[in-house]
């Protein structure tokens, strides 16, 4: 049954934007009316040819969202590369009421014939996936159903890989009920020969542990691990749990476990007795070793095409009735082709440096092969194909060209905002309903009304969960592709009527000329099961007990006394001396974390190395805390500038960011803006690798800070690293009336004296500048923050002058390497601290 529409607060709550209430509108189109009823009632013939929609790109996400909706059933389709399948998923969560349904099949991280570990969230997210087209159907699995058929997108490269058969798929899949005899023995195997990884917390997909009667397992694609209780050899319960807590959630009757790994290790020794042509050394014998044994190991994907005589696809996974879509029929054919010749290119390349395994199959399918299975699911090209060409016999669904005839582009404004209000005010003279999708929807908005044409409006935030009503201007925050006019003839009108138009959509690619950033991958947090701390050290491992100081985990063992068995923890020590902890006493130890990879000396148990180490660290700690105690004494009684909420200026500014923030960047944006408001100066380290998107947050900061009258200093170490910061806010601020200046040795003595002035006067309202910022004959006029990078490269001095500062300025410091004493400051609650630990999409070390 078709999805109910998402609510306005489901869709505020989860911070997405909502369409789907265009989809009515495309609905009433008598030429879409006729593509349902042909997709309902008709099959291909079989000639196997291929039905050609013909649709224009920017009308295709609507489309496939709407034939989704109205069809109820499963829908998947194809694109060419890899960042199209990314956009377009993001698009079709936008369009669907039902965004959860959308889900993407990734590709492998390594390209083919690379011998490389797949990544873990590709490897989960296949599975999942797959799981998930296998839940639709399959008898087994009617408690796991999904209420909404899936819409699966995927690439060429994620859908030419070679993966496990359907049939091995299900021969791996138990289901497993409340009340049912299992051997225990027999269960465990079965998990191992179908891919799952014993683990002493299971905190991830493909995992499971054993306690006594008490088994865990996490199966791909579900929502937590499951938890097994045992009583004999019968099943007992079933419970969900949380994998960051641990905690049981819901009671559950049935579960269904499938396999964990797209290459069954249960089949590896099969795998094992092809390579033994290989050479024993080398870099094959412990991968040769694992296949005879039977076990998963990192990298066992490498070795898939030997796994199954007949490997399958994810068209051999789609349900019955799947509508199976591609969106560009030779885009697809050239990007398979060239995928082809870069994997022929590197095979060939392998022979010379690092030979394959004799007669290593193809890891991936062709595109001779493809394309026949593709025609044999009945695949309808939504564009990209010529209907006349020979060879293809393409042919138009019933309907058609009616359809694609109904989406026209909508005129485009290059950021002239005054033209786009003169088209706004006709359009809604002539009672046309119009959408505009833009990062500056309240902007906008706040433009038509101060342009007298203040209704009728519907300024609805993110969400148009159903049609606006006609002559009814909506303004909507969010991101989205390029935009389109929907003119055609309506079901129901009456004969010789003209076609009604039925919307105009806008997006920032009209209005403004922008391209849509680049969508991002959300990561999935979790916090850490308070188990997986011990889990993680070995044997070997140095840790610190709080009593005797370093030694050397050595394991746990079992010792009697007194007639009791109990466990305990070996740590070793120098010469020889040896420390039972018992577990009850674990949390007297922790992990040894030292500068390096030097291995410490071992203290000695009862000497006196341990007392004069904690003798010295507390004499340093106190005179630190004697100077902290005096600079923030004095920051507790100075009251500091509590800066307004945002203006209108800096949601424009913030919306011009050409990239997609990450969460991280979002959050830490929101803690810097919070600590600005308040009247207690603020003093916050920000820590984040390199280009994880610290500038971004100085700059909104910063920007926030010269709206309400105060100037900004920013100090960094070198010339090179102002030059650039100079070049990244001039040109972000060069629409405001912002007047920013460099200070260093880039500019003539006569230059740094003018600036100098300027400053004095409040006549500059950013200064970059390095060490030169920190002189005695620098004065501003009204400074209100002070930003530091890479505060770690000042001197002593230098800082000495920065604590003067913190008790009368707010002061955001930012760094990717903070020293020991800047570090411990902001994790003991001292300094306020915020991390940016998400890369941007792509990006490499």
């Amino acid at each position: 049954m078709p999805a109910s529409p998402r609510s306005p607060a489901e869709v505020a709550d989860r911070g997405e934007m909502d369409i789907s209430g265009l989809l009515a509108l495309i609905g009433r189109l008598e030429s879409y009316q006729n593509l349902l009823r042909s997709l309902s009632d008709h099959h291909l013939d079989e000639d196997r040819s291929v039905a050609l929609l013909n649709l224009p790109r920017f009308a295709r996400p609507a489309v496939t969202a709407a034939l989704h909706h109205d069809l109820g059933r499963p829908v998947a389709i194809v694109v060419a590369r890899v960042d199209q399948a990314q956009k377009l998923a993001q698009e079709l969560r936008a369009w669907s009421p039902s965004p959860s349904s959308v889900r993407r099949f990734a590709e492998p991280t390594p390209l083919p014939y690379d011998r490389a570990p797949w990544g873990i969230q590709s490897r989960n997210n296949r599975l999942s996936t797959l799981a998930l087209l296998h839940f639709v159907e399959s008898p087994l699995a009617e408690a796991c159903r999904p209420s909404t058929p899936p819409l699966i997108v995927t690439s060429a490269r994620a859908l030419a890989q070679r993966t496990l058969p359907p049939s091995e798929y299900l021969d791996h899949t138990q289901r497993l009920e409340i009340g049912q005899t299992v051997r225990l023995d027999t269960l465990l195997r079965s998990w191992l020969r179908a891919g799952y990884r014993p683990a002493t917390v299971v905190e991830e997909p493909g995992t499971f542990s054993r306690r006594g009667g008490i088994l865990d397992i996490c199966p791909p694609g579900a929502d937590g691990g499951i938890r097994i209780e045992l009583f004999g050899d019968q099943i007992e319960s079933l419970r969900s749990f949380d994998l960051s807590t641990q905690r049981t959630r819901s009671a559950l009757e049935s579960i269904v476990v499938p396999p964990a790994s797209e290459t069954l290790p249960g089949l590896s020794p099969g795998v094992y007795a092809q390579l033994t042509g290989l050479a024993a050394g080398g870099d094959w014998s412990e991968d040769l070793e694992k296949l005879k044994e039977g076990v998963p190991f990192p990298g066992i994907e490498f070795y898939l095409p030997y796994f199954y005589p007949q490997p399958g696809t994810l068209v051999g996974y789609l349900p019955a009735g799947t509508l199976l879509l591609v969106d560009d029929w030779a885009a697809l054919e050239t990007e398979l082709g060239e995928i082809e010749l870069r994997a022929d290119r590197v095979r060939t390349e392998r022979r010379a440096a690092d030979p394959l395994p004799p007669g290593y199959p193809s890891p991936i399918l062709g595109w001779e092969a493809l394309s026949v299975l593709l025609k044999e699911r009945g695949a309808i090209a939504l564009g990209g194909l010529d209907a006349r060409a020979d060879g293809t016999g393409a042919r138009p669904r019933a309907g058609m060209p009616g359809l694609a005839d109904a989406f026209a582009p909508g005129p485009r404004f290059g950021g002239q905002v005054k033209p786009l209000l003169q088209h706004l005010s006709r359009l809604r003279l002539d009672g046309e309903r119009v959408v505009i999708v833009s990062r500056q929807a309240a902007r906008l908005a706040e433009l038509w009304r101060e342009s007298g044409s203040a209704e009728p409006i519907a300024s609805s935030g993110s969400s148009v969960p159903v049609p606006p009503p006609d002559g009814a201007i909506t303004f909507v925050q969010g991101v989205l592709g390029d935009g389109f006019i929907v003119r055609g003839r309506t079901v129901g009108a009456k004969a010789g009527q003209h076609p009604s138009t039925l919307v105009h959509l806008l997006t920032d690619s009209e209005v403004f000329g922008w391209s849509r950033p680049e969508p991002r991958q959300a990561p999935r947090r979790r916090a850490i099961a308070p188990e997986s701390f011990f889990a993680d050290i070995s044997p070997g491992d140095m840790v610190v007990h709080i009593d005797h100081g370093i030694g050397r985990f050595e394991g746990l063992l079992a010792k009697q006394i007194a007639g009791h068995s109990r466990e305990y923890l070996l740590v070793a020590y120098a010469q020889g001396d040896q420390l039972f902890v018992p577990v009850q006493q674990a949390d007297r130890l922790s992990r040894y974390v030292g500068p390096g990879e030097r291995q410490p000396p071992l203290h000695r148990l009862g000497g006196i190395g341990w007392s004069h180490v904690k003798a010295r660290a507390t004499k340093e700690i106190e005179d630190m805390a004697g100077d902290l105690l005096e600079l923030y004494a004095a920051r507790a009684t100075v009251r500091g500038h509590a800066f307004s909420p945002d203006t209108a200026w800096q949601a424009e500014l913030e919306a011009s960011f050409p990239f997609v923030e990450t969460d991280d960047q979002l959050e830490v944006i929101a803690q810097v803006k919070r600590d600005m408001e308040r009247h207690r100066p603020m003093d916050r380290l920000v820590c984040g690798d390199v280009g994880f998107g610290k500038t971004e947050v100085a700059l909104r900061a910063a920007f926030k800070a010269v709206m309400d009258g105060k100037q900004v200093g920013i100090l960094v170490p070198t010339t090179v690293l102002a030059q650039q910061h100079y070049n990244v806010f001039c040109q972000r601020l060069a629409a405001f009336p912002i007047e920013v200046r460099m200070l260093s040795r880039f500019r003539s003595r006569s230059e740094q004296q003018r600036i100098l002035t300027e400053l004095a006067a409040g006549k500059i309202d950013i200064v970059v500048g390095t060490h030169r910022l920190l002189q005695k004959d620098v004065a501003f006029k009204d400074q209100g923050l002070l930003i530091v990078d890479e505060e770690q490269r000042f001197g002593v001095a230098h800082k000495e002058m920065l604590k003067k500062l913190r008790t009368e300025v707010d002061v955001l410091t930012m760094t990717a390497t903070p020293i020991p004493r800047t570090l411990y400051l902001s994790l003991t609650g001292v300094r306020d601290i915020s991390l940016i630990s998400t890369p941007p999409e792509e990006r490499l070390p």
